[in-house]
């Protein structure tokens, strides 16, 4: 079995040592331009164009994340080859920490605290019921089912909007267009779970933000391509948003000038909320690279038409 690998980052040595313990029957290449050698399977993160340009015999190819999009923005697949995500790989308890915390945070208002301590302003605020403090999930795939179970269990409704119709118990659901509106208009707190395709990208615009309830807040842990940053800096600055929490954006690292490191109503992180971890990630490809080899069906199959 041969293995071809491709990482652009720092931590490339530590993937191809992790897939060499993991898989030690397979020879591992790490790809380089102009490379003549043929894999039976790869796995990549943000690939360049011709990294599968001379791969005639590949059976499958492996997204090491859970987002699609670097892949599918630069690479043609072959062929018949699926491409395969990642589905959860240690990243959904992550996923659960970071949201939970961040609805908690603004529901106990704890970012209001924050700046009265740098005022030296002793002031205590009413607590907001659970009840009427709506938790609305954009996206209800592997992790954004995860995430909205873990928000469950904080005890706030939760509501649920996809594409496509998707049933998540104790979750009220919305699918479509038609539907969206209504999800908007009920929701306290809106978490974006959702892949960044041409149907989604600028989805979270002043029309569509704008049907939030006045005060509602905002938390963006997908990609910074489903925001229109200036819509959604706009709707703060009117009030009409209570706060956002960002941790994607359009162009990582953030620059220096944007206007969402100084805003007082933004938090932000770099891209932390849900870090691949190596060794978690590498057994999962590990895995199903053994089912395939018996001739067992894998899940978490890119639908390529859709984007995820």
């Amino acid at each position: 079995m041969k293995l071809l690998l491709y990482t652009p980052s720092k931590t490339a040595d530590e993937w191809q040592a992790a897939f060499a313990r993991a898989l030690p029957q397979a020879e591992l290449r790490a790809w380089t331009p102009g490379l003549d050698w043929r894999a039976d399977y790869a796995a990549f993160w943000y690939p360049p164009r011709d990294l599968l340009d001379r791969q005639t015999r590949l059976k499958a190819a492996f997204n090491l994340g859970a987002g699609v999009d670097g892949s599918l923005k630069t690479l043609t697949m072959p062929p018949g080859v699926p491409l395969v995500r990642l589905e959860d790989a240690g990243m959904g308890r992550q996923m659960d920490e970071y949201v939970g915390w961040a609805v908690l945070r603004h529901f106990r208002r704890f970012d209001e605290y924050a700046a009265q301590q740098s005022r030296a302003e002793w002031k205590v605020h009413r607590p907001r019921r659970h009840e009427d403090f709506t938790v609305g999930m954009m996206g209800l795939g592997v992790l954004g089912t995860r995430v909205a179970r873990a928000v469950l269990a904080l005890g706030f409704p939760v509501w649920g909007w996809s594409a496509s119709a998707k049933s998540v118990e104790g979750v009220r659901t919305f699918a479509g267009h038609a539907e969206l509106p209504a999800f908007l208009a009920g929701t306290s707190a809106l978490v974006c779970l959702l892949p960044l395709t041409p149907a989604t990208s600028g989805l979270l615009n002043r029309a569509t933000l704008g049907k939030l309830s006045r005060g509602a807040y905002v938390i963006n842990v997908a990609r910074g391509g489903l925001v229109v940053d200036d819509d959604l800096l706009a709707l703060l600055d009117e009030g009409h948003l209570a706060g956002a929490t960002l941790d994607v954006f359009h162009e990582e690292p953030l620059p220096a000038w944007h206007r969402f490191w100084s805003h007082p109503r933004v938090f932000l992180t770099p891209h932390c909320s849900a870090v691949t971890l190596i060794e978690d990630s590498v057994a999962q490809v590990a895995g199903k690279i053994r089912q395939l080899e018996r001739g067992e069906a894998v899940t978490g199959i890119v639908d390529l038409g859709r984007g995820y």
